[in-house]
């Protein structure tokens, strides 16, 4: 295979992309035009071709470490490679595919039943950095105090999905939408710890069989 020194100028893959468009390019070509060079000892050509082999093997689950295993990839190309899948995924998949929640009354598809239940439930939403929905999760079932609702366990799962924010929201079998006192102070000690662990937490939203309540609207998140 050439190095891409070796090759016309007008079949380079950033040329191509120019006279072309992008639609003309391979795979590889596309990845090369990503990375742009290679290092001292693996022309770009080759180190985007083992790039290539390492999607097409599991195109919906490569990793930022996937490609930091490849020799002559470092932080700064897999990070570029990543944040070209992410934008890509974000602004181009099929319409409805994925759901996002960008204010409360979104929450609401995601707790069907909730606000019929006759216990307490304290649900959480993880969510990645375009606020799309990862999981929804009930922590505890019971009167909610501090020691059933404790950080560890909210954002345990948060961690492991990798999680950019998460929202709260419980019920509240009394009917009431006021947040009680200790509402209150779950919320804050729950943000606290968030800010520590870089997860941030959205809002809190108390639901009823009449309603809800954002507990970040009401200013108290």
């Amino acid at each position: 295979m050439k190095k891409m020194k070796d090759l016309p100028r007008i079949d380079r893959p950033r040329e191509k992309i120019s006279q072309k468009g992008v639609e003309a390019l391979l795979d590889q070509e596309l990845i090369e035009a990503i990375i742009g060079r290679g290092t001292r000892n693996k022309d770009v050509r080759a180190l985007a071709r083992e790039i290539a082999s390492l999607v097409a093997e599991k195109p919906q689950h490569i990793r930022y470490n996937d490609l930091l295993e490849i020799e002559g990839i470092g932080p700064t190309k897999a990070a570029q490679i990543m944040a070209c899948f992410e934008i890509g995924r974000r602004y181009f998949r099929q319409p409805g595919a994925i759901r996002t929640i960008q204010k409360p009354e979104d929450v609401m598809q995601f707790v069907v039943g909730l606000r019929d239940r006759r216990q307490e439930h304290f649900v959480t939403i993880t969510l990645n950095g375009a606020g799309e929905v990862i999981a929804t999760r009930t922590v505890t079932i019971g009167i909610l105090n501090h020691s059933l609702v404790h950080p560890r366990e909210v954002f345990a799962d948060a961690i492991t999905d990798r999680a950019a924010s998460i929202i709260c929201v419980h019920n509240h079998p009394s009917g009431s939408l006021d947040p009680s006192p200790q509402d209150i102070a779950i919320t804050r000690q729950l943000q606290e710890a968030g800010t520590v662990v870089g997860i941030q937490l959205i809002d809190h939203i108390i639901v009823t069989k009449t309603g809800f309540c954002s507990m970040k609207e009401r200013g108290l998140l």
